[in-house]
């Protein structure tokens, strides 16, 4: 798998993510998407949403401070992206911790999202399965989680990338776990949310959402690694990993190490 012609067709193409995301990440998510050389559109809005999913390039959902409004935004958003053949990437943010998001969370999986993409308490919990989840942060290991990524991908057809100290990448038949070192994006707000929005600008570049998801994974953390390396605490590390994404190359993300589990 050659990581690198995702990450060329995504700064050539200059996809359009139209990101319902949390209040906290807002900023932060707009700035990565525009450092990595897509655009970011953050917006909420019930009335546009099911229009404006059909022509944006893919659609984030993210979980992380939803209200009454937005979740109705939320769900005119699938339904205008799949009406449109728009990727579209579920973050299931604190969801087994908090009833009423895992409730939400739960009734928009028959609308088959493209990806999910949580931690692995994240991905315990929405499968149904029992899991440590303290909020936003996870307490269970990737490998702990792999049973239930592979559930949720045969159950609804998606692609499953679940964040830790090596990512795992699931479809309904293998698994790839992408190794760099960028535990850093944990000491900042947003580093896991905008994963989520990056990893789909890279799906509405790529031909495979499975070899889209790895690339994104790949480009994200070798980004972290570096920008952590040069960076005196998270405050320089945030403005590092801003510019680490727009500098990181095509044959970096090659080199990143990626192997089948």
């Amino acid at each position: 798998m050659r990581l690198s012609v995702v990450a060329e067709r995504m700064r050539a193409q200059q996809p359009l993510v139209f990101c319902l995301t949390n209040v906290v990440v807002s900023n932060f998510t707009a700035n990565v998407l525009l450092a990595a050389g897509a655009a970011p559109a953050m917006t909420n809005l019930p009335g546009e949403a099911r229009e404006f999913a059909k022509v944006a390039s893919a659609v984030l959902v993210n979980l992380g401070t939803p209200t009454t409004e937005q979740m109705h935004a939320m769900e005119q958003a699938v339904v205008g992206a799949n009406e449109a053949n728009t990727p579209w990437i579920l973050d299931p943010v604190a969801v087994g911790a908090l009833g009423e998001r895992t409730d939400f969370a739960r009734s928009l999986l028959p609308a088959r999202p493209t990806l999910i993409r949580g931690n692995a308490s994240e991905i315990l919990a929405l499968a149904g399965f029992e899991s440590a989840g303290r909020g936003v942060d996870s307490t269970d290991s990737v490998t702990a989680a792999m049973h239930a990524g592979t559930d949720l991908a045969r159950r609804y057809g998606s692609v499953v990338a679940i964040s830790g100290p090596a990512d795992a990448i699931i479809d309904a038949d293998r698994t790839t776990l992408v190794h760099t070192d960028g535990l850093a994006l944990t000491k900042v707000t947003g580093g896991g949310c905008a994963l989520g929005a990056f990893t789909a600008a890279m799906v509405a570049a790529g031909d495979e959402v499975f070899e889209a998801a790895v690339s994104a994974h790949a480009w994200y953390g070798l980004a972290a690694e570096r920008a952590w390396s040069r960076s005196r605490g998270p405050g320089s590390f945030a403005v590092n990993f801003l510019d680490e994404l727009g500098e990181v190359t095509p044959s970096d993300i090659d080199s990143v190490r990626h192997e089948k589990h």
